[in-house]
């Protein structure tokens, strides 16, 4: 690739920094992520610490996501209806104030196993709200022609995130202990409140905000329910979600008891897992837009790659496997997410993308217990094993009624799109 290819490759998948408002969400979020995957790492290790349990760690998993599986829509009728802007300054504080309580519980140790679950639970509740608040507010500031690079950009600086933020929970668990990480992640709330006030909302892509009116939940799910591209890319979602992505639950039991490693090798993995992300972040970033080709891709390649590492003989196999795993994680993802908000009435779309919320992280309360429950019984490696075969099931399932589809003589794929693009930008 020539200099001139390269700068054209930057200038295409950073252009959306060119916007103020972005680039301030951008570094505060990036900040923030990083301290929210401290905190992860450190919250995961203290469970092992007090229990050594593969379902008590599963169970911290899914009380954190409980309130999005059963609430999630309402979050999300909440963003179509509030500021964005101010109603993400709000879930900021009490994400911090929740990470402060938890330092101080640690730190005087005092800390017992349902005073974590508590807190999983209460951080639940926030997330329920910040997340498809968040996800919705990228349009408002780079517009609808720029959403696919926003997004991609996105999920980069949240797989930056996870790169930074383990790798430095790894060093600050083993030098200072487990409460500083969560001491760090209350400071990193800070960033992205200061980054939202900083913000010019003049510059914003505003529209009307939903008028409050009777049956709006059930108005979301209609109209996902009769839109074609919608319906398909959230089940698929579904699926992956549910059996795949909860294969975060097995790392620590990987690290700890399938490779006798610490914390160290746990973070390890994390990291590279990241790096991986990063990659198919930026790849997603530089493309135009969605396609049905990428979306199915990224599930078949994401479901191999997960059974490959569940054989994985060596950590240092699983460690290169972790890198393409990643990869094909946030390439699916950053394409389902751009096509479920490109393909979103703007007075829908708070609704739409808390749906996309509570199927790929309100899965997380059934998944991530179930798949600790498994790993502890018949071995993390089954566990990983499990989700990959089932992933990958439903992603060759999804490409075969495709091409029946197209031999069958109806033209556009399953979903009513077109053959390669899945909405238009």
């Amino acid at each position: 690739m020539s200099r001139a290819d390269l700068r054209a490759f930057g200038a295409r998948t950073f252009r959306s920094l060119h916007i103020r408002n972005y680039r301030l969400f951008f570094i505060g979020q990036l900040i923030s992520v990083s301290g929210t995957w401290m905190q992860t790492v450190a919250q995961s290790w203290l469970v092992l610490n007090l229990t050594g349990s593969g379902v008590d760690l599963g169970i911290t998993v899914a009380l954190q996501f409980v309130p999005m599986l059963f609430f999630g829509l309402w979050g999300g009728l909440l963003a179509d209806r509030c500021d964005k802007r101010k109603l993400l300054v709000v879930t900021q504080l009490a994400g911090a104030l929740l990470a402060l309580a938890l330092f101080a519980l640690v730190a005087t140790h005092t800390v017992e196993l349902w005073m974590v679950y508590v807190l999983a639970f209460l951080l639940g509740v926030v997330t329920m709200v910040d997340m498809p608040t968040r996800q919705s507010f990228v349009i408002e500031m780079v517009g609808p022609e720029d959403v696919p690079n926003a997004v991609g950009l996105n999920s980069a600086m949240y797989n930056s995130g996870r790169i930074l933020g383990p790798a430095a929970a790894g060093v600050i668990i083993a030098t200072l202990g487990i409460a500083p990480a969560f001491l760090a992640n209350a400071i990193s709330f800070l960033a992205v409140i200061a980054a939202l006030i900083a913000m010019r909302p003049e510059e914003l892509y505003r529209r009307e905000r939903s008028e409050r009116q009777r049956g709006e939940v059930r108005a979301g799910l209609r109209y996902v329910w009769a839109d074609p591209t919608l319906r398909s890319t959230l089940f698929l979602v579904a699926v992956l979600g549910l059996f795949g992505f909860n294969f975060i639950v097995v790392l620590p039991l990987l690290a700890k008891f399938t490779f006798s490693g610490g914390a160290g090798l746990y973070s390890l993995f994390t990291s590279l897992m990241s790096l991986g992300s990063l990659t198919g972040a930026l790849y997603a970033a530089s493309r135009a837009r969605p396609t049905r080709r990428v979306l199915i891709g990224a599930g078949i390649a994401f479901g191999a790659l997960l059974l490959a590492t569940s054989v994985a003989p060596t950590a240092w196999l699983t460690c290169v496997l972790l890198v393409p795993t990643g990869m094909a994680v946030m390439l699916f993802l950053a394409t389902a997410n751009t096509t479920l908000q490109l393909g979103s009435d703007p007075a829908m779309r708070g609704r739409v993308m808390a749906l996309y919320g509570l199927l790929f992280l309100g899965s997380t309360p059934v998944g991530g217990p179930l798949l600790g429950w498994i790993s502890e019984a018949w071995g993390p490696r089954f566990g990983l094993g499990l989700g990959g075969a089932i992933s990958l099931a439903a992603a060759v399932a999804a490409a075969s009624r495709v091409g029946l589809r197209r031999r069958a003589g109806e033209g556009a794929p399953a979903g009513g799109e077109a053959p390669e693009v899945i909405v238009a930008a």
